[in-house]
């Protein structure tokens, strides 16, 4: 046997050494990872393997009006867990779920009997009812959480721009979703210890953590004025069942959103999540998404870079037509309007006074404004999916298109930058920047974010702004504006009527009608735009579809303010019978309207009327426009 020597040992002793050293400082690194950096991840992971946990949703946050009128809360829910470990008889348990819920007996007794689980979700929703009558059977391994469920206090009402959450309770559209951060709270749970298979240990200790309620969301929509834009776009939709109309308050003065609504809709608290293309078509903002051709309410932007730049002229000539770049571009008015100064050029709604307002501008001057009303950028509005314009580049642009441009063709924006726009021209020339969401509240009431006004530049002078205000009064009050007139109150606005485009070429009997209106309430300018897309039937002029629909509304709204009218009331407007003037010739026709005193609009070009409104005998207002179709 090889004896090993005492020099041999004492060579290899400090090798030795070194290496038992090595290995105990190595077993204290490990022990310090364990227990001091890894050490919460770990108990973490012990907690999870030794505790099982019943989620407690917070509720979300209120949403309320202007006035604190609450348009959104949350309401007590249960939802039914199961520990399966736990269950004395699965078939029992199963059929009371089952009669409690009126769900499906073996959708429940196929999650009572799952295995491999210490826990599974049976059934959600449970009533405060419900939740006791199952309780009452007093099941071992059955438990309840409580959910908060988001209820929406009026229903079908100001669907796309309050949204909806989805079945977890996270915003999926709307101011749901824009502010879901402070909207959603903060979840609590409670803990109970179990063994390893999930079954609950007899000297078990439960804990409870509670839920934060999410913070209340106060907009600027005032409940009553929403109330008047729903009511006008399901007269809308009534009367004239479009493809879609949407209705938009805005104070112009400071850009915070009045109200908004819009259809097709649905009701909140019903939300078609089966039928994808409704629930997609009710829950698109189009006042905000979608982009259209504003016609002729874009001459108010035209109007206010002609007086800017000093290109108006004395005096204008209408023959129907103007030819630009060899196209002939007609006139809305077929029959022309003759001479006309540039103040009934607005009244009247002239394609061709603005065409020449645009050319004499030129291009670049022309989009040199666009850019500083907002109309080549996004508004900056606090509501997700905002869309943009669709401009033609400014080095690619024709004679021709400016020309159509200046009156609302070869352009389209969202009607939240047309209403943006048009609430510089007559506010002093301040661009501002429009917002839904007034402040934000804490539980216990305390301001955690106030929004302010912001002013992103400026369009026109103080001097323009006030020459357009006039201007647009008189569209109103002698104009194709006549049907928003009230009684007693100055209200100024613009009809539109554009054309639709499919595959590039004019959709024909497909309209977009429109108006945008204004007037002051106490001291403040309140903007009102009113959009009704492919009305049916004959009728589907501005100033016969959209206009009425404004003037109903600020009726309202005076009413509701308490604003008195300026004038004697007791002037009651004369009332005038409807001629008959049905299969007469274009020039009886119009020749019968003047001899009436009224205001009246033409469509179509035959050589007699085949159609007229109101209809013949009706008895109407001396203030009423009237329409007639040539045939």
């Amino acid at each position: 046997m090889h004896k090993i020597s005492h020099i041999t040992l004492k060579r290899k002793l400090p090798a030795v050494l070194a290496l038992v050293v090595f290995l105990f400082l190595l077993l204290v690194c490990r022990l310090f990872y364990i227990q001091i950096i890894d050490g919460t991840g770990l108990q973490t992971l012990a907690l999870g393997q030794w505790t099982r946990d019943l989620p407690y949703r917070a509720e979300r946050g209120d949403i309320t009006d202007r006035n604190g009128v609450v348009l959104a809360s949350s309401q007590t829910s249960y939802t039914v867990y199961v520990r399966p470990n736990d269950l004395a008889d699965h078939d029992k348990v199963a059929k009371a779920i089952a009669s409690v819920t009126g769900a499906d007996f073996d959708g429940v007794y196929k999650k009572v009997i799952k295995t491999g689980v210490s826990e599974v979700k049976v059934a959600t929703g449970l009533t405060k009812n419900e939740m006791l009558t199952l309780s009452a059977y007093d099941f071992k391994g059955v438990y309840f959480a409580e959910d908060a469920t988001r209820y929406y206090n009026y229903g079908n009402f100001a669907t796309q721009l309050l949204g909806f959450t989805n079945s977890d309770g996270v915003g999926q559209s709307g101011i749901e979703q824009y502010y879901n951060a402070y909207l959603k709270g903060t979840d609590g749970a409670s803990y109970t210890q179990t063994d390893l298979i999930g079954r609950e240990l007899e000297d078990n200790v439960t804990s409870y953590l509670a839920p934060i309620k999410g913070m209340t969301a106060q907009l600027t929509i005032d409940f009553k004025l929403q109330s008047f834009a729903e009511k006008a776009v399901n007269d809308a939709v009534m009367t004239y069942s479009p493809k879609a109309a949407s209705c938009l308050m805005m104070n112009a003065d400071t850009g915070e959103i009045l109200a908004m609504a819009s259809a097709p809709t649905f009701d909140l608290n019903d939300i078609p999540r089966n039928d994808l293309s409704l629930l997609l078509a009710g829950s698109k903002n189009l006042l905000v998404t979608d982009v259209y051709e504003p016609g002729s309410t874009f001459k108010i932007l035209t109007s206010a870079i002609g007086i800017e730049t000093g290109v108006i002229k004395d005096s204008y000539y209408c023959p129907g037509y103007k030819v630009v770049d060899g196209q002939r571009i007609k006139c809305w008015r077929s029959i022309g309007h003759g001479s006309q100064d540039f103040a009934h050029g607005i009244m009247n709604s002239c394609n061709c006074v603005f065409m020449d307002i645009a050319l004499s501008a030129g291009t670049a001057t022309m989009y040199d404004y666009f850019e500083k009303f907002g109309i080549t950028q996004k508004t900056g509005i606090d509501i997700s999916g905002e869309g943009k314009s669709i401009m033609l580049a400014e080095d690619s642009v024709k004679t021709v298109d400016i020309a159509r441009i200046g009156f609302g063709q070869a352009i389209a924006v969202t009607p939240i930058q047309l209403a943006t726009a048009v609430a510089s021209v007559i506010n002093g020339g301040k661009l501002v920047t429009p917002y839904v969401l007034d402040s934000i509240y804490s539980e216990d009431g305390k301001l955690a974010y106030r929004n302010t006004p912001t002013v992103r530049g400026t369009t026109v002078s103080e001097s323009t702004s006030a020459a357009m205000r006039e201007y647009l009064y008189g569209v109103v009050e002698e104009g194709g504006g006549k049907n928003a007139y009230v009684e007693g109150y100055r209200i100024g606005g613009k009809t539109g009527t554009a054309q639709k485009y499919k595959d590039g070429a004019i959709d024909r009997g497909a309209y977009v009608s429109s108006f945008i209106g204004f007037t002051e309430i106490n001291g403040e300018r309140i903007l009102c735009l009113m959009i009704v897309d492919e009305p049916q039937g004959y009728v589907y002029y501005g100033s016969i579809v959209a206009a009425p629909l404004v003037g109903q509304i600020f009726r309202s709204t005076f009413a509701y303010y308490g604003v008195s009218p300026s004038v004697d009331q007791s002037e009651v407007p004369e009332q005038i019978i409807m001629p008959d003037v049905y299969d007469l010739s274009a020039t009886a026709a119009c020749a019968a309207m003047r001899e009436a005193g009224l205001t009246y609009e033409v469509a179509g070009e035959g050589s007699k009327v085949v159609y007229q409104f109101p209809a013949a005998g009706a008895q109407i207002d001396e203030n009423t426009v009237v329409y007639f179709v040539l045939g």
